[in-house]
C-alpha cells in the first residue's frame, strides 16, 4: 500500500512516516513523531510529542496521542510515548507522554484495543492484547499486564497494577492492585473471584482453571492470617505455573496494597 496524505493534513518537518502510512483530513503530526508501516490515521487525529507508533496501528477521529502529561510539575522535559504494533485507538482516545519524575516514558504493547474516550496517563506501562472498553481510564504510573480487560467507565488510581488476564467490570473504581486472572467489580472494587470466562476464551484447560480456583480460595478465604495463607499456598502450588504467577505478583512489592475478596 502506498503512503497517502490528505492535502489538509499538517505534517511538521522532522516527522518520520514509513511505507503505507495513511493520513486523513485535518490530522496534525508533530516534528518528533515516528509512524511505522501501514499506520492509518482517520480524520482530525493529533499525534504530538516524542511519539513512536508501531506498524499496523489504526487511530480514529479526534484521538490525541503523545500529548503533554496532565501533571502540574511538567515543564516540557524530553519524555516520550512508545506504542507497539497493531493497536486500535477509537474516537477521542488520549495517551500522554511520560514525566521526568516518573519513568520518562509511557509504553503500550502490541494488539491493544482502546475504545472511545479511553485515557492512558503519563508513565503507564500497558502490556500486549489489552482491551480498554469505552471511557476506561488509568491514572499515572499504572501497570496493566497482558490480556487484561478494563470494563466501560472504570477508573484506576495512580501506581496501581493490574495483573495479566484480569477483568475489571464496568464502572469499577480501582485503588488496589489486582492479581493476575482476577475479576473485580464495584466502587470501591473488590475481587469477586477469577476471570473464568476470559481464561476459557484464551484456551486455559479445566485442570489449570481448577488449580487456580483452589489457589484463589486458599489465598483469599479462611480465618488464618493472610501471610500464613500465602506461605501455605507457596508450598501447596509450587508446581502450578498459574498459581505461582499470582503469588509472585503479590510478593513482588509487599508495600503495594492487594485487592482482597468480598
Amino acid at each position: 500500500m502506498r503512503t497517502s496524505i490528505h492535502p489538509t493534513a499538517v505534517i511538521e518537518e522532522g516527522a518520520t512516516l514509513s511505507d503505507g502510512v495513511q493520513v486523513g483530513p485535518f490530522c496534525h503530526i508533530g516534528p518528533e513523531v515516528t509512524l511505522g508501516d501501514g499506520v492509518r490515521l482517520h480524520s482530525h487525529v493529533v499525534i504530538s510529542g516524542k511519539t513512536t507508533i508501531g506498524s499496523g496501528c489504526e487511530i480514529h477521529s479526534f484521538a490525541a496521542l503523545g500529548t503533554a502529561p496532565e501533571h502540574v510539575a511538567y515543564e516540557g522535559q524530553n519524555t516520550q510515548l512508545i506504542i507497539g504494533k497493531n493497536n486500535r485507538f477509537r474516537e477521542h482516545s488520549t495517551v500522554n507522554i511520560g514525566t521526568a519524575e516518573g519513568r520518562g516514558e509511557t509504553r503500550i504493547g502490541d494488539n491493544g484495543y482502546f475504545m472511545t474516550a479511553t485515557h492512558v496517563a503519563h508513565d503507564c506501562i500497558i502490556g500486549d492484547n489489552t482491551i480498554f472498553a469505552n471511557s476506561a481510564i488509568v491514572a499515572g504510573h499504572v501497570v496493566v499486564e497482558d490480556f487484561a480487560f478494563l470494563g466501560g467507565a472504570c477508573a484506576v488510581h495512580q501506581h496501581c497494577q493490574i495483573g495479566a488476564h484480569a477483568f475489571l467490570g464496568g464502572g469499577a473504581i480501582v485503588v488496589h492492585d489486582i492479581i493476575p486472572y482476577g475479576s473485580a467489580t464495584g466502587n470501591f472494587a473488590m475481587l469477586d473471584g477469577l476471570n473464568i470466562i476470559g481464561l476459557r476464551r484464551r484456551g486455559f484447560d479445566r485442570d489449570k482453571i481448577d488449580q487456580l480456583r483452589a489457589a484463589f480460595k486458599d489465598i483469599f478465604c479462611g480465618d488464618r492470617p493472610f501471610q500464613d495463607r500465602l506461605l501455605s499456598a507457596e508450598r501447596q502450588y509450587e508446581k502450578s505455573a498459574e498459581a505461582k504467577n499470582i503469588l509472585e505478583f503479590i510478593n513482588r512489592d509487599r508495600a503495594r496494597p492487594i485487592m482482597m475478596a468480598r
